[in-house]
């Protein structure tokens, strides 16, 4: 931890403050993170991971970005790469830091910035080290498929072993594996739990034991197929052979792991390393809005108990609702400034929407939220909520009319064909319903990534590896993308690949075709 501010920050005797100016020390920093605990667990009954906060500074926070925010992690050209654009839109001003980086971690880590005033240290440490900290530890995606526990060993054993790969089979070896399993990281995760999840703790051990895997399942896999096959007693091997490999799968590089016929051993720990990593990532995706919705609502409220409680000042309440409204801040759609909708605001509204549906409900909520809608308890309502949905589903289910006109939410529908915009759907009892299915659909990620499965492989000679993209509403991928990631998989899997575009009615639209490389 970096060494605390030399300026005088204690408190006055007989005052009730946390801290009177905006300078922190560890005593300060430590008296303020036992009142906002308290707050936390006692009064809001949340159920965080233990904490662990280290100060950091702003050269360590551009590190933690271009290493995707953790502590520790392997070595590769792309990190620091990011770390150097960071670095220079920084210095110039072009650029911000976040005030924290909080790691999905038992105990978990929450990195907070030195330059932060003592204010923002406080306002931090209750967004991250308990509203995504809670958030982390109970919503079920995160529980099925991260291992808190084990994920820093995991990160360090990876760190070490691609270091010795790189000792043994030097740096441009390990590169040209790990470029092409990054390529890859977004179809790299089991989206529908069709296995279970394995603790990273087992994962040392795992790497010990892929020699005798690999002899148990890769070669007889391959062994069994003669290159060029000449009779139709070939047949029922091929057959037990494409049994064997689990058509259709979803998760590309699980599929190149166990099967590949060109990669070594260690070239095969890695794709799995780069696998563990995507899947350890794929719930902060699917959770982003409802994430963040959580830590502001949570850190709204403790910074307005403090208030109430006497323990902040009015000039550090005015210093928080500052930093709160730039952080909710939706600009309407004809604003320059607008983006689409920030996970901030909306999850924010909609925590605060929930409150007062179940503190303070109108007719409409008891029609549309009937549910919930004037049960008391907001908290528990909440915590259900923050545990049993992601992005889309909770947006389907809870976005409430009101929202939607405070919000001015409506759908516009863009056809090719047609020369302008139509107006879907306004604010009517239909207008609600479709505004929210609509809405809904842009944070599913059935919607919104691209459906690649590992659909064939030509068994009887070639080894060609067959991919399909299943178009929705017949939309490619973009050709010049899809060809530059294809010579990825054609890369790791050591044999030609091709991918098929098919749309409505079965229809090939596309077909793209690629070779190793190397």
């Amino acid at each position: 931890m970096m060494a605390g501010r030399s300026a005088n920050t204690s408190v006055q005797p007989g005052s009730a403050l946390l801290f009177q100016t905006g300078e922190w020390n560890f005593d300060t920093l430590k008296r303020t993170f036992d009142a906002i605990e308290d707050i936390a667990l006692n009064e809001l009954k949340l159920d965080p991971y233990p904490v662990q906060v280290e100060m950091i500074s702003s050269e360590q926070m551009l590190d933690a970005y271009s290493s995707i925010g953790m502590p520790v992690f392997y070595h590769h050209w792309s990190f620091g790469k990011r770390f150097t654009r960071d670095e220079a839109l920084y210095r110039k001003g072009y650029q911000g830091l976040a005030y924290e980086i909080v790691i999905n971690s038992n105990p978990c880590i929450c990195y907070v910035m030195e330059e932060n005033t003592m204010t923002m240290q406080t306002l931090v440490m209750a967004h991250a080290a308990f509203g995504h900290n809670h958030f982390f530890r109970n919503n079920y995606l995160f529980k099925e498929w991260t291992d808190a526990e084990g994920i820093l060993d995991y990160l360090n054993f990876a760190k070490s072993y691609v270091a010795r790969c790189e000792e043994q089979h030097g740096i441009s070896s390990v590169e040209r594996v790990l470029d092409a399993a990054h390529a890859l990281m977004d179809h790299a995760v089991n989206r529908y739990g069709r296995r279970p999840r394995l603790s990273l703790a087992t994962e040392k051990k795992r790497a010990e034991e892929r020699l005798e895997h690999q002899r148990q399942t890769y070669n007889d896999l391959w062994r069994t197929l003669p290159p060029k096959p000449k009779r139709e007693e070939v047949k029922p091997e091929v057959d037990m052979a494409r049994k064997k490999l689990g058509l259709p799968e979803e998760n590309l590089l699980y599929f190149i792991e166990k099967f590949s016929p060109s990669l070594k051993d260690w070239e095969r720990e890695l794709v799995r390393i780069v696998r563990n990593i995507a899947q350890y990532f794929y719930p902060q995706k699917q959770t982003k809005m409802m994430n963040e919705g959580c830590a502001t609502y949570v850190h709204y409220r403790i910074m307005n108990r403090l208030y109430d409680l006497g323990k902040i000042s009015e000039g550090s309440m005015l210093e928080f609702l500052s930093s709160h409204a730039n952080v909710v801040f939706q600009p309407d759609f004809d604003d320059r400034r607008y983006s689409g909708l920030n996970p901030y605001a909306l999850g924010f509204e909609m925590m605060r929407d929930i409150e007062r549906v179940v503190t303070d409900p109108t007719d409409e909520d008891r029609e549309y939220l009937p549910e919930i809608a004037g049960n008391g308890d907001v908290m528990e309502t909440l915590k259900t909520v923050w545990a049993n949905f992601r992005d889309d589903s909770f947006i389907a289910q809870y976005l409430s009319p009101t929202m939607m006109r405070k919000m001015r939410l409506f759908k516009l529908t863009d056809e090719s064909e047609a020369p302008h915009y139509l107006v879907d759907a306004i604010h009517d009892e239909r207008g609600y319903a479709r505004v929210r299915r609509a809405l809904a659909r842009q944070y599913d990620p059935g919607e919104r990534d691209p459906n690649i499965q590992v659909s064939d492989v030509d068994l009887k000679g070639s080894r060609r590896l067959v991919l399909t993209h299943q178009l929705h509403n017949d939309i490619p991928l973009s050709e010049d993308d899809a060809r530059a990631v294809l010579g990825y998989v054609a890369d790791l899997w050591g044999y030609d690949v091709q991918l098929l575009g098919i749309g409505t009615n079965d229809v090939t639209k596309y077909q793209y075709d690629a070779s190793p490389r190397t």
